[in-house]
């Protein structure tokens, strides 16, 4: 890519310019795939562009957009930033209304873009948001209300002023710089109001080129997005990186709510045969659990052909670049690998479409157990790592023997500067962990009203993520995230520990265990709640003979998941990962899972440790007791009911 720092309008016209015959969206509607060209996407975001300025959109007034991803949530934030508008994109995961209406408001809002699932909830808060002028529904289908307007008829105002004053739009674009706002994204909320964090033009556009350093795809590969638009996560890695390459994306069909999304991802797997994917640990972990669900379900023989080439596979692969050594101890698990792979592994790749390659993973830490799984399995996880603040690419692991360390969370992106410093800010030499800075033309422009926040996380340029973190010695273009500084745990002896690594192996690693958060807070020991994986472990004591229902067999489960927990321990099958110290030695099942609903998931999947802190208070005092200390205390044995 050439220097010039682009805007995103520089960036679209480049590339829609080059491979403009191309498909560049896929989209399934009326229960067929339609494709759009390179050249009709950038088309289609300048007619809406043009109907914004009819609408009365100036330059830098913002418009807030809520929807599942779809074409026409690509065409609107096209519309808007060509018009010099500024996007906020909103979860169509957001259900409080406090929530949303808090975005809507603080951003500054005067339109708000909404799909037929969300146009409800933006009909409840209106009447909280003054300044709001018009509400542009995506379908046509839904009847309007007050205030309301279809996008087709912003499409119409569109194609109205682009035959009446051609020159007008071109006029509005001429007057976008690199250094104007293109979104203001905000963070999820979990200690107190969520921050406004403002990107720009050149953020975005500097961020793809970074992203070259570190992950190679090939020319006209198509990419499913799984994750919500809203995101910068799915900006940068997503369509504005294909785009840069010649590649298609696709979406996957939404519906009245969330979950009818998620059910269609399979379908939609199968049907756009991707090359390429980005994900998030948590469906990583249900893509795990399903195939090995199917597996399950074809009979001891195939169970036990497949638990034997993965074992095989995962010990020969070892951490990605130094698989197949020592050649001398591994040659014979080399022989069995591809023959494994024919009979075993291919029918399993075949669910993912055939042509599948790898997936790019964000949105927390990827424990290196599920990343040797999809490896052993062929379709590796390469994880990266990243915040909003940063457009969010900081670095990454990618194909290639050299290009990748299971565990570590890749390459760091050029050009960007990168230290790790001390709680007094001085600078630590590679190997010591401490706080995760960095510098370069990704760092946010800062947080939207609230100076206070931005001049406490910008110092002097350098981008404090907050992150704990280590440079590899071996290789320094390596980095390892070890945690968050706020969800360090302290013992009563002031010792402190990040609590991510185990929490998430535990859930990674175990059939049983859907999520696991460890609690310490200068407490004389530490604790687990655990979310079991209920019907995982009916099957388990079935196996048994025993009845699940039974107090009997709740105690067998029970058990079953303080196996999970002592193979951590010294001499057992993960002994020596994690500090015997910090082991649990109390555990306490979860009787409400964690999701968004409850608050004790953030719209990104992520679990909101301060959330289920307050939730399961009274279980963490109890646990602290003698009583509920025991394994088979009566809540526990409640909780498995």
């Amino acid at each position: 890519m050439a220097n010039k720092r682009m805007t995103i309008i520089d960036f679209v016209e480049k590339y829609t310019s080059v491979y403009s015959t191309r498909t560049f969206l896929r989209e399934k509607v009326d229960g067929r795939w339609r494709e759009t060209s390179f050249s009709e996407t950038r088309d289609e975001g300048r007619i809406y562009a043009a109907g914004f300025i009819a609408l009365g959109l100036k330059k830098g007034e913002k418009v807030a957009l809520i929807s599942e991803g779809r074409n026409a949530w690509i065409f609107a934030e096209l519309g808007i930033l060509y018009a010099g508008g500024i996007n906020v994109p909103m979860s169509f995961k957001l259900e409080s209304d406090q929530d949303l209406c808090f975005r809507i408001n603080h951003s500054d809002a005067r339109f708000v873009v909404a799909s037929e699932s969300q146009i409800e909830k933006v009909r409840r808060v209106l009447p909280k948001c003054p300044a709001v002028e018009k509400v542009i529904v995506l379908d046509d289908c839904v009847e309007l209300g007050k205030k309301e307007i279809h996008f087709s008829d912003i499409r119409a105002k569109g194609v109205e002023l682009l035959g009446s004053k051609p020159g007008e739009l071109d006029r509005r674009i001429a007057q976008i710089k690199p250094d104007d706002y293109a979104n203001i994204s905000y963070t999820s909320g979990t200690t107190a109001d969520p921050k406004g964090i403002l990107l720009t033009h050149r953020n975005y556009t500097a961020n793809v080129e970074q992203c070259g350093s570190v992950v190679s795809i090939e020319d006209g590969w198509t990419m499913l997005i799984i994750l919500p638009l809203d995101h910068c996560f799915a900006h940068v890695a997503g369509f504005y990186y294909m785009m840069a390459h010649g590649g298609s994306i696709a979406t996957v069909p939404g519906g009245k709510n969330a979950m009818t999304m998620l059910r269609n991802i399979p379908m939609a797997i199968k049907e756009v045969r991707p090359h390429v994917m980005l994900s998030v640990p948590a469906i990583s972990r249900n893509f795990r659990k399903n195939i090995e669900s199917g597996i399950h379900k074809k009979g001891p023989f195939v169970e036990g052909l497949y638990n034997f080439a993965l074992d095989n596979a995962i010990k020969y692969n070892r951490e990605y670049y130094n698989a197949g050594k020592p050649c001398w101890k591994l040659w014979w698990r080399g022989l069995l690998k591809p023959v494994f792979d024919r009979i075993v592994f291919k029918a399993v790749r075949e669910n993912f479409g055939g042509r599948f390659k790898f997936f790019i993973g964000g949105g927390a830490l990827l424990d290196i157990e599920l990343q040797r799984y999809f490896n052993a399995i062929g379709m590796p996880i390469f994880q990266g790592y990243g915040l909003s603040e940063a457009t969010p690419v900081i670095c990454s692991n990618s194909m290639g023997r050299d290009n990748a360390r299971f565990g570590s969370s890749g390459r760091t992106v050029v050009p960007m500067d990168i230290k790790i410093c001390d709680e007094n800010g001085g600078e630590l030499p590679h190997g010591q962990t401490g706080e995760i800075v960095i510098r370069g033309e990704n760092v946010m422009a800062g947080y939207w009203k609230n100076e206070e926040a931005t001049s406490n996380t910008i110092i002097d340029g350098w981008l404090h993520t907050g992150d704990r973190g280590y440079i590899c010695v071996e290789n320094p273009r390596f980095l390892y995230v070890t945690g968050r500084f706020k969800s360090l745990l302290i013992s009563s002896d002031g010792e402190k520990y990040s609590p991510e690594g185990f929490e998430d192996s535990l859930a990674d690693g175990s059939k049983y265990i859907d999520s696991a958060v460890l609690y310490n807070n200068q407490s004389p020991y530490t604790a687990v709640i655990i979310v079991p994986a209920k019907p995982a472990l009916e099957e388990a004591v079935r196996g048994k003979g025993l009845d699940p229902a039974s107090e009997e067999g709740r105690k067998a489960m029970l058990d079953i998941l303080q196996g999970e927990v002592d193979s951590y321990r010294a001499g057992a099958s993960h002994g020596g990962l994690f500090p015997e110290k910090w082991l649990p030695a109390a555990i306490i099942v979860a009787d409400t899972p964690f999701t968004e609903q409850n608050g004790m998931l953030n719209t990104t999947a992520k679990m909101v440790r301060g959330k289920v802190e307050k939730w399961y208070a009274d279980r963490i005092e109890y646990a602290m007791t003698p009583e509920g200390k025991s394994l088979y205390n009566a809540r526990n044995i409640e909780s498995l009911k």
